[in-house]
């Protein structure tokens, strides 16, 4: 899984106390309001910053020292917090021609998303990297997501890594986590998980959401450090309380499946309606599963529809399956096969192996299309190849009785098994028949209640009937009237 590197725009605030606030004086005032580095730390995002006590703040600050650059750039920055561009352009241009390093990353802001001005990436870059180039580290990090991502340079993953090296090694938060993804994806730098975790990990202990939310998925997954999903929540947790959409997806996912937390349906429930409110698709799609089934909320399928479709206008091709399942039942829809072989064509073009397999058994039955026998083997096999317990079943059923191939037992019976071994019952009761009635592999009636027992206990009514049978009759197992009865009565 790719991890994905966060945007330029963004910076972590660090508290400040303003209960001596009149004693501060106003050039300090100012810098806490509004710098985005300051005394070798980061300042205060444009985003969380106040620009209504920031604007006078600086004023005030500019008015005592009509000559300091900086003052000039934090004061458009606060400008730039009030959409005031127009004002932001002149007092960034004055501070950048004075040689602020603050000034001259502001401008560079200014061109790189064009707020006052034409968008002009290479004036970007050239206005960033004067900052740099003084050892201002955000600067430093933005010049390295030009490079990343070719804006107003050629792309260079090198250059990319050595300007946020730059930039995290003065304690730049965000780039530490933008070196992490690095050493996590091998790009620009050998892949290394360690140093990605270690990158990580200091950008979660600054605060950073997306370095705590990479730091969780990392351990979560035994990237670098050992499994522990307790750490993971807790990072997770950490991030999420931030408002980090793909954090409280992920942690409604960890209380959802009671992986480092107690299992929890309602509190899933809530993480991710929280980060799908924030349009996070994965979470939009698994809101609409838990309405689906009715996990921490009564079951609405209308509602389920509702949050699939939002998901599928941002490409989330699992929802584009369930959107198809909604139809293909008639749940919170009218049934509507066409409806449902459309969005299942949609998904399994996208490479969703449960969209394939609903497609291979909508031409299988003929549902919403002619039955075609040879479109529902592809589909199958491409499910089966990306390990689709569903579709290995059907397609050793294919081969099986040889429709639209050849009749073939050998492969009939290692689709069976791949699939009974990743737990599909339909499978494991399939192989347990070939077992018992040695029909492609010699007979062994200890494998066939082996196979039919670990059906059964999914609840597969034939392998529950098979078992009892066998033990009714003493085959393969100890003769017990007791248990045969039990499985016939289950």
């Amino acid at each position: 899984m790719k991890i994905r590197l966060v945007a330029l725009c963004s910076l972590c605030c660090w508290g400040i106390s303003l209960a001596a606030e009149s004693t501060v004086d106003p050039l300090t005032r100012c810098a806490e309001l509004a710098a985005g580095w300051w005394q070798g730390r980061e300042g205060v995002s444009v985003e969380s910053l106040d620009p209504d006590t920031a604007i006078p703040a600086c004023e005030q600050a500019l008015a005592a020292h009509p000559h300091n650059p900086d003052l000039k750039a934090w004061l458009c920055r606060a400008l730039i917090g009030a959409k005031r561009h127009d004002q932001a352009l002149p007092l960034c241009r004055q501070a950048a021609a004075a040689g602020s390093a603050a000034g001259q990353w502001s401008l560079g802001t200014l061109y790189d998303f064009g707020f006052g001005v034409a968008e002009d990436p290479r004036q970007a870059v050239q206005w960033y990297r004067q900052a740099a180039d003084q050892d201002y580290p955000w600067a430093q990090h933005n010049l390295g997501m030009m490079y990343l991502h070719g804006r107003g340079v050629a792309a260079d993953g090198m250059q990319a890594a050595a300007w946020f090296r730059r930039a995290a090694e003065r304690g730049h938060a965000r780039a530490q986590n933008n070196l992490g993804a690095l050493y996590a994806d091998g790009h620009g730098v050998p892949h290394d998980d360690v140093q990605a975790v270690t990158w990580y990990r200091r950008a979660a202990q600054q605060g950073d959401a997306h370095g705590q939310t990479n730091l969780a998925w990392m351990i979560e997954n035994a990237r670098g450090p050992a499994r522990d999903d307790v750490q993971a929540a807790l990072w997770y947790r950490r991030a999420a309380e931030q408002g980090h959409a793909r954090a409280q997806n992920n942690l409604g996912v960890m209380y959802e499946l009671g992986r480092g937390l107690p299992r929890d349906h309602e509190l899933a429930l809530n993480w991710f309606r929280r980060a799908a409110e924030q349009g996070h698709p994965q979470a939009q799609f698994n809101l609409g599963v838990m309405y689906a089934n009715g996990r921490g909320v009564a079951r609405n399928d209308a509602e389920a529809v509702a949050w699939y479709r939002r998901a599928v206008a941002q490409d989330e091709p699992r929802a584009l399956t369930n959107l198809g399942w909604m139809y293909a039942n008639g749940w919170g829809v009218v049934r509507d096969d066409q409806q449902a072989l459309d969005w299942y064509r949609r998904a399994a073009e996208q490479g969703d192996p449960d969209a394939q397999h609903n497609l291979g058994v909508m031409y299988g039955r003929g549902r919403g299309v002619p039955r075609d026998d040879a479109r529902a083997l592809n589909w199958f096999r491409r499910a089966a190849e990306q390990r689709h317990a569903g579709a290995q079943n059907n397609l050793a059923i294919l081969y099986e009785i040889g429709r639209s191939v050849p009749r073939d037992d050998a492969r009939a019976l290692a689709w069976y098994r791949q699939a009974a071994e990743l737990g599909d019952a339909s499978a494991q009761t399939n192989l347990g028949w070939h077992y018992e009635t040695g029909e492609g592999v010699p007979r062994d009636e200890q494998q066939a209640a082996r196979w039919y027992r670990r059906a059964a206990e999914q609840g597969h009514p034939r392998a529950q009937t098979n078992l009892g049978w066998l033990y009714e009759q003493g085959r393969g197992v100890e003769r017990d009237p007791v248990q045969a009865v039990a499985w016939y009565r289950r």
